[in-house]
């Protein structure tokens, strides 16, 4: 086990009307003078919006607000949200929504102190000095980012997708009720279970060694998630397995899955370039490349891929460490496929024809290698995207 620090000092309210809590809630962490940031209008149409500001209000907190956040969340509105923040001297962001939004308020957060453009943060590496405080309402389970410090988004300019984090970006508080995810549409969910399925098998595929009790939390993670992913595609309105998948998406980000290991990584910045050449939905995109890469993989590493056969998906182990490997993959694709979710280029909507593209791309945007588990070549990631075909 490598050395690490972990540090997740965000604060949890989870259950049913915690959305109420709110006012309280910013009070308690000195903000005065709140944006409120969302997307569409399910956060509207649902009354969610509603009884957020009415908390707040009641608290006496002052309150602005800022809607049209989109998925695959885009620049442009970051440098709205910014320019309004300066104008209006916001301490506080609060996000309502999903990765995105949540990701969109982060990077509203560190653009706001910062005198350069906030997409040296994400281009160049810059490291994140300061920042405003960041809280979220979650309404869809899925990128983690209401217990991660990362942000991830698409400069609309060139369609670059990229991401940066600090501990300084992590939520002061996240508001959890299940209740909120009852209405999400079926593959906006299965595409939420993909996500977090993958923030934990992108630290679980490591070659440190001796971190057992971090390979056996994320086994626990992923066997809840396969568990309870048919009870909420079958009952949406379960609310203990909508409150199960609630958490494992924040278990699955939050950096438990992963301390005192090398993680890897690769498969996010490839599916990057998916969603930011074709807008596709991320967790779609993971559900294409995942497999794809685990079987390129089988034929370097099996072993740490045949454990995960066995101990996630109950495959018998065998001499053979590839063929277990290799039924281990087939076992996630046969899951994926049984949620709705696409497992080739072609259910996708991605073209063969460009593969070289998104090679260059990734690349361009990532160096000559990606990855740790195996440091993967262009010639490599280009194998891996033919397998997705």
């Amino acid at each position: 086990m490598n050395n690490f620090v972990f540090y997740s000092p965000t604060e949890f309210v989870f259950g049913k009307d915690a959305e109420v809590m709110v006012g309280k809630l910013v009070k308690k962490y000195g903000a005065k003078k709140v944006l409120v940031l969302y997307g569409g209008g399910s956060v509207v149409k649902s009354g969610l919006l509603t009884r957020v500001e009415d908390s707040l209000t009641s608290e006496k907190v002052v309150y602005l607000s800022l809607g049209g956040v989109q998925p695959n969340p885009i620049d442009t509105k970051v440098y709205e949200g910014i320019d309004l923040c300066r104008k209006e001297k916001v301490d506080f962001i609060l996000a309502i929504g999903g990765g995105s939004v949540i990701d969109t308020a982060k990077a509203i957060a560190l653009g706001v102190p910062y005198q350069g453009n906030f997409w040296d943060f994400y281009n160049k590496g810059i490291k994140i000095e300061s920042a405003l405080k960041v809280a979220t309402v979650l309404t869809i389970p899925a990128a983690g980012s209401e217990g991660s410090g990362n942000t991830v988004i698409t400069k609309e300019e060139g369609s670059v997708k990229l991401g940066t984090g600090s501990p300084l970006l992590r939520p002061v508080f996240s508001v959890m009720n299940p209740l909120l995810t009852y209405t999400l549409p079926p593959f906006q969910t299965a595409c939420g279970i993909a996500d977090m399925m993958a923030h934990v098998m992108e630290r679980y595929f490591s070659n440190t060694e001796g971190v057992e009790i971090s390979n056996r939390l994320s086994e626990a993670v992923l066997l809840t998630i396969i568990k309870e992913a048919p009870v909420v595609m079958a009952e949406p309105i379960n609310y203990d397995a909508r409150a199960n998948i609630m958490w494992a998406g924040t278990m699955a980000h939050n950096g438990t899955c992963g301390v005192g290991r090398e993680e890897d990584w690769s498969t996010h910045f490839m599916e990057h370039e998916l969603s930011a050449l074709y807008n596709v939905t991320h967790g779609a995109g993971l559900a294409v490349m995942f497999p794809a890469w685990m079987t390129y993989l089988a034929d370097f590493n099996p072993d740490m891929l045949a454990q995960y056969a066995v101990r996630v998906w109950g495959v018998p182990d065998g001499a053979d460490k590839k063929t277990v490997a290799l039924k281990g993959v087939e076992a996630l694709k046969k899951f994926f496929s049984s949620i709705g979710l696409p497992v080739s280029f072609k259910e996708l909507g991605a073209k063969e024809e460009d593969i070289d593209e998104l090679v260059k791309r990734l690349h361009g945007h990532k160096g000559e290698t990606i990855g740790s588990f195996k440091k993967l070549t262009k010639e490599d990631t280009r194998k891996i995207y033919q397998l997705a075909v």
